[in-house]
């Protein structure tokens, strides 16, 4: 574990496991931080890769900053992060917030350090519903959010594990761990940068970012996204990157990754990917 200081002088948090085998770097979703990674950061270093997974700044252990809780300034975050490992070679892995990060990131900084690319449930190419963008979700979803966190935060990320995991379908496997850990890492979260990041999240149009991928790319999405659609979001990205392979996950949630049958699938899923 360590901690890089960016130029605005944040500090970002990271975990580093494994030796010295190709880099994967991933990259979590709102509102959590690096420890839902652990699962996945277990697998892939005890399979000869490295594993690296980062606070978002406003995060978990990172600074909370009163500004820069934005797209470009996660993505110029990750880059500074990539630098001071000097990390060449990696493969970005970037769940629902974490894959616009990382779809940014290629927009800003390139591909000279980056090998490959998967987005798993992630929000580009834009969760916003606009008349470009027909199959968006509407504003009054993510005011309702913002409301939510204002009123009563810790209640609110209790209800919102319930969609998150799907466990509020019928033979979910969803546990009440799955669920506390949610609630935890939301409550890392500060109030300011979990508000500032839902209008991150939301209403950034990565449609131009997804265009300059030149690396291969797994785009994997479950259809039973409650929380970022899958038409509206996976299947759309599939569709603009130039080298993506769609993988759709049927009755999967939006935190497939920590739900047991689904984790295994995506595990599994994510080493074929990097031994390809």
């Amino acid at each position: 574990m360590g901690f890089v200081t960016t130029r605005d002088g944040a500090v970002i948090f990271y975990k580093d496991w494994g030796g010295d085998g190709p880099p994967v770097l991933f990259s979590h979703g709102w509102p959590l931080n690096a420890d839902v990674w652990d699962d996945q950061m277990d697998v892939v270093a005890e399979n000869g890769f490295r594993g690296i997974a980062h606070d978002r700044r406003g995060h978990g252990r990172s600074t909370q900053t009163w500004y820069g809780n934005d797209m470009d300034t996660y993505a110029d975050d990750l880059a500074q992060v990539m630098e001071a490992l000097d990390l060449r070679d990696v493969t970005l892995v970037g769940h629902s917030t974490g894959g616009g990060e990382v779809a940014r990131y290629i927009g800003r900084h390139g591909t000279s350090r980056v090998a490959k690319a998967v987005l798993l449930a992630s929000v580009p190419p834009l969760m916003l519903k606009t008349p470009a963008n027909p199959d968006g979700t509407p504003i009054d979803v993510f005011d309702a959010i913002r409301e939510g966190v204002r009123a009563e935060r810790s209640q609110f990320w209790r209800d919102l594990s319930e969609t998150f995991f799907g466990a509020n379908r019928p033979g979910n496997k969803v546990t009440q761990g799955n669920k506390d850990a949610f609630w935890l890492m939301g409550m890392q979260l500060g109030i300011k940068g979990a508000l500032d990041c839902v209008r991150a999240f939301s209403e950034t149009d990565f449609t131009e970012d997804l265009k300059k991928f030149d690396i291969p790319a797994l785009v994997i999405h479950g259809d039973d996204d409650q929380i970022v659609p899958i038409d509206a979001a996976g299947r759309r990205s599939a569709e603009i990157i130039p080298d993506a392979t769609l993988k759709v996950y049927q009755g999967a949630p939006h935190g497939l990754a920590s739900v047991p049958g689904f984790k295994e699938q995506f595990n599994a899923d994510l080493l074929a990917f990097l031994r390809s």
